[in-house]
């Protein structure tokens, strides 16, 4: 039987899949413009980072890269630990999840950036890592196929990798999803292209713009049955 768009779970619509893309994509430029040009998504890049310092002898400078490292582990136990108590919690867990996302962006916004002060861009780092890895975990379907709002690598993969599949056998649900992947990619990259702008024009404090959309996400789930998250 045909799968209609209503069919699919609310935290896998494309509506929901679009807002946290664009919320993705905006940490990562926000991350690297206004918070000491680091890239807070996904953690290969610490994990290299923490090894050539360990290498060097440098473990003070190691442990900058393994804290949020530690964070973004943190962030996936934290979304399996409140999924686990689901039944007895008053809201779905989802919901849950994007509050406390909403929660840590807005303590994040109000720390200060002033050079100098790399205190608190590595803390404001740390909780991006951590609210990503929420994100990432919390997240993971979007319309049909598994997919990232955080990053682009699996989803330029799992994306390339199915229109090469459909150019043998034909399929068009390969070509459908394959350009899934690429939309998800296109609206990360959007998200990024206006953390520039409001980033370059509000500092510190453009973060808070993220909660515009994660507040509709949270939203969204109550018009939508419990079972349908």
């Amino acid at each position: 039987m045909k799968q209609h768009k209503h069919d699919y779970p609310m935290s896998e619509t494309i509506l929901t899949g679009t807002l946290l893309a664009l919320v993705g994509g905006f940490f990562d430029a926000y991350t690297y413009i206004a918070r000491g040009k680091v890239f807070a998504n996904a953690q290969t890049g610490n994990v290299v980072l923490l090894a050539i310092n360990i290498a060097e002898g440098n473990f003070i400078k190691a442990l900058s890269y393994l804290i949020p490292i530690l964070a973004f582990i943190l962030g996936i136990f934290t979304a399996e630990f409140i999924h686990k108590f689901e039944p007895k919690l008053p809201l779905h867990w989802r919901q849950i999840i994007m509050a406390l996302e909403i929660l840590t962006v807005c303590i994040v916004a109000f720390l200060p950036t002033e050079k100098g002060v790399y205190s608190y861009n590595m803390l404001a780092n740390v909780m991006i890592s951590y609210v990503c890895s929420l994100q990432v975990q919390t997240f993971r379907r979007i319309h049909g196929i598994t997919a990232a709002t955080t990053m682009c690598t699996g989803n330029l993969r799992s994306g390339t990798d199915l229109l090469m599949r459909y150019q043998k056998e034909r399929n068009r649900q390969d070509l459908i999803d394959g350009f899934k992947y690429y939309m998800v990619n296109v609206i990360f990259i959007a998200g990024a292209l206006i953390s520039v702008f409001v980033t370059n024009h509000f500092g510190g404090t453009a973060v808070i713009f993220c909660t515009i959309p994660l507040i509709i996400v949270f939203v969204l789930m109550f018009f939508s049955p419990r079972k349908k998250f």
